[in-house]
């Protein structure tokens, strides 16, 4: 162990030349595994007359300079103005931006051999884990493993129109770090950024500040409720406008029934005989529902597990048309479901937790106070395993809470399983909350 302070340079030199003294050169080093261009196991020999072969370890997102990929050259020696190959994309890759970081500043160098830890800026189309070879020897080292992201929060601009500079920035960022990744949620319309932790989300917003002069701000995601309904109702649908011109006309009467197993999403049942309402705008009432059942009728979620069936109608030979049918359907939907029990679903997850073995009271409390459902303890690469059902609205920040339980020993892995019925007071702080939110929109 050594105690150094680089401020007042003391114990620095110590550290330096014991480094160079207890540390193998890269001569000294075993042979690197690698594949060939058919997939054959080789090893590459960290030899600098050998032909070139080295792998991006780390990108760097620069707003000056643009990406700067660090690469470890494994093998042979890499000159400014060569041309390599990048054995993952097989296209060309030009050297002309080489050099060596020192602090933030990338100083340009003519080569770097076997051994070196270098940077090349600009490249194309090369990310980290990427290897990069001479034109004519083609191998491919094993790619980085990173770890997955355990942590997702919502982020949003703290000025208002400075979305594109703060998802930009965001973006930069995912090429530097492959622990981090921005998604987006279709159905809530957040943009998520996910993570390692709070801390690891916090430092890239900072980093973007920093970098890029546009300022996020996280906040917890929208969980992705859903509605269903728990008995039959009927409903009749009825559009009818006639001001001038041609006019509109379209009835319907529908039942809307739970789907009990879940098996399905939606369902449309076609009942009509004697041709009360003609072929030709069935469709257009299953089109009508479909688009009226993206939102419910207790808090705006999508509808699931419903079966409509339209078993009765009228028609006019002259007015009737699809876009009457549609918005007919739309207010039998609306009718109907308010009368069948409705209800809202949360999406459940099954969370499996690895942890030393002195942690298992505190893991199995904090999963019940989060509403979870353990399902077994299996002893796991010396450690437990802890399996349990949490719904997803409980788990937001799991691994910062799970890091100080367990003093950063502990890991987990969520799955989505299923959605299940929220209970009432829970449900109607949610119906609350989204009316707050159309209000606000």
């Amino acid at each position: 162990m050594f105690v150094t302070a680089a401020a007042p340079n003391l114990g620095v030199k110590n550290l330096m030349d014991e480094l160079l003294n207890l540390m193998p050169s890269a001569a000294e080093m075993a042979d690197v595994p690698a594949k060939d261009k058919a997939g054959k196991e080789i090893t590459v020999k960290r030899d600098p007359s050998a032909p070139f072969a080295g792998q991006v370890m780390k990108t760097i997102a620069d707003p000056f300079v643009g990406k700067i990929s660090i690469i470890k050259v494994f093998s042979g020696t890499l000159s400014s103005d060569m041309s390599v190959v990048n054995a993952e994309t097989e296209k060309n890759e030009k050297t002309s931006n080489l050099g060596v970081m020192r602090g933030k500043k990338l100083v340009n160098i003519d080569k770097l051999m076997a051994g070196d830890i270098g940077a090349l800026a600009k490249l194309q189309g090369t990310v980290t884990s990427d290897t990069l070879c001479a034109q004519g020897n083609i191998v491919k080292f094993d790619r980085l493993v990173f770890p997955l992201p355990c942590i997702s929060l919502a982020v949003e601009a703290k000025k208002q129109g400075d979305e594109e500079k703060v998802f930009a920035g965001l973006h930069r960022f995912e090429e530097e770090d492959p622990s981090f990744k921005v998604t987006t949620n279709a159905e809530t319309g957040d943009t998520l950024v996910n993570g390692m932790g709070e801390m690891h989300l916090e430092v890239i917003l900072q980093k973007l500040k920093n970098k890029f002069g546009a300022e996020g701000a996280l906040k917890e995601p929208r969980v992705p409720y859903r509605e269903t309904i728990k008995r039959m109702a009927e409903a009749e649908g009825k559009h009818k406008k006639q001001s001038g011109g041609a006019g509109q006309f379209g009835v319907v009467q529908m039942r809307f029934e739970p789907i009990m197993d879940g098996s399905n999403d939606f369902e449309f049942v076609n009942k009509i005989v004697g041709g009360v309402v003609p072929k030709e705008f069935i469709p257009a009432v299953e089109k009508g529902l479909k688009e009226a059942m993206k939102h419910g009728v207790l808090a705006g979620y999508p509808m699931v597990n419903v079966r409509a069936t339209l078993y009765d109608g009228k028609y006019h030979p002259v007015d009737s048309k699809e876009v009457a049918f549609k918005s007919a359907a739309r207010l039998s939907y609306k009718a109907a479901c308010v009368k069948a029990d409705p209800v809202l679903l949360e999406p459940i997850c099954k969370a499996e937790v690895l942890i030393p073995d002195e942690y298992m009271g505190d893991i199995i409390g904090d999963l019940n106070r989060r509403r979870g459902r353990i399902l077994g303890m299996n002893p796991k690469d010396g450690e437990q395993e802890v399996v349990a059902e949490v719904p997803m609205s409980e788990m937001t920040k799991y691994a910062t809470d799970l890091r100080s339980m367990t003093q950063a020993r502990g890991s987990f892995k969520l799955t989505f399983e299923r959605y299940e019925e929220l209970p009432g007071q829970m449900a109607a702080k949610v119906i609350e909350q989204a009316k707050i939110d159309a209000e606000e929109e």
